[in-house]
């Protein structure tokens, strides 16, 4: 199992230590979101700080940039990090897309990224070998490459491209066409397995790939801490993320499976009005529950080899700011790392099963 940390989320003064500690800790992998500052930037600046760990953004989001723009980006970050790079894309909601970011939104989003994903790679084999690109889809075509612009090759992989998703189709498009499966925090384990993971599989079954031919990232809200108490403590700063998320309609789907359907509709409301404090009140104790699995450290190898046998990877924020913090922190995450899992959803190890 691979345990990763995360970087960024803040000026990027912060990135070059933070991503320089994650490596120093022992950590396989470090993310950078993209809410309040630029994801590629900061994944730059760590994969200039550290040697050994895997660089991702988790996630960019992609609609708003041109695919070649993140493509020329991404070959440039995977030479400097001589192949730890993972672009994590992300499409974000049709409210943000237009007016935040100020584009269009033509609708078709699962099917857009799967255009967005193989443009890229039409872009990185024209940097590799020079050919003629030819790549024509319905929202993005690729047919003009001349020498003054192509970077030309480089003497690593292409770099991995992670897919973000929360519904069903996305979650096809990430089993047909991604490197990573990254699924959205706002979710539950039973959402991920009822939802994500079977659609995943149809997108498999689709593009003639199997389990083995993607990495999938632990799905969904987790609290690991040292002590119940603290547990109970990381619980309750849940009440943000789930009230922020769950007021967005096309989150809905993972509260339609509790039958939460009616909070759902109430944070929305909220949300309209600002009400963000109040969005947080109205979320009941047992729903914390319901969207979070937890774990103390002592038993987290157990946990992950019980609840996320599907993964190859998992995100574990450990405090390290004492020598006595990162002694333990060191640790837990080695004893994670030994963790054995198939890396198959319990019940779908046969694909030929799947539906289409």
């Amino acid at each position: 199992m691979k345990v990763g940390s995360g970087f960024g989320g803040g000026w990027l003064t912060a990135v070059a230590e933070q991503a320089r500690r994650a490596e120093e800790l022992g950590y396989d992998f470090a993310s950078t979101p993209e809410t309040q500052h630029d994801s590629i930037l900061a994944a730059t600046l760590a994969g200039a700080s550290t040697e050994k760990l895997e660089i991702q953004t988790s996630v960019t989001i992609a609609f708003p940039r041109s695919p070649m723009v993140l493509a020329m980006e991404a070959w440039d970050i995977q030479h400097l990090t001589k192949g730890r790079f993972t672009i994590g894309l992300g499409s974000q909601v049709k409210g943000h897309n237009q007016n935040r970011f100020s584009v269009e939104w033509p609708g078709a989003p699962a099917t857009r990224m799967k255009e967005y994903v193989r443009m890229m790679r039409a872009a990185w084999h024209s940097f590799r070998t020079g050919e003629k690109p030819d790549y024509v889809g319905k929202f993005y075509h690729f047919t003009l490459m001349t020498p003054n612009f192509n970077p030309g090759p480089i003497d690593y992989p292409d770099p991995k491209i992670g897919l973000a998703l929360v519904g069903d189709a996305m979650a096809r498009v990430a089993g047909e066409v991604a490197d990573v499966v990254m699924p959205h925090g706002f979710m539950t384990d039973k959402y991920m397995r009822d939802v994500v993971l079977p659609n995943v599989a149809i997108g498999l079954k689709r593009s003639g790939r199997g389990w083995q031919d993607i990495q999938i990232s632990g799905g969904g809200f987790t609290v690991f801490a040292e002590t119940e108490s603290e547990i109970e403590q990381g619980l309750q700063r849940l009440r943000q993320p789930i009230s922020f998320y769950g007021s967005t309609r096309s989150y809905h789907e993972v509260f339609e499976v509790h039958n939460l359907k009616d909070l759902g509709m109430q944070l929305h409301e909220l949300s309209l009005k600002g009400q963000w404090a109040e969005m947080q009140r109205v979320i009941p104790e047992d729903v914390l529950r319901v969207f979070a699995q937890t774990s103390t450290y002592d038993k987290l190898p157990q946990f992950v080899a019980e609840h996320r046998e599907y993964a190859s990877r998992v995100g574990v924020a450990l405090p390290a700011s004492t020598p006595e913090q990162r002694e333990r922190a060191i640790h837990i995450i080695k004893e994670v790392q030994k963790v054995q899992v198939p890396g198959v959803p319990r019940g779908m190890e046969d694909l030929s099963k799947v539906g289409a």
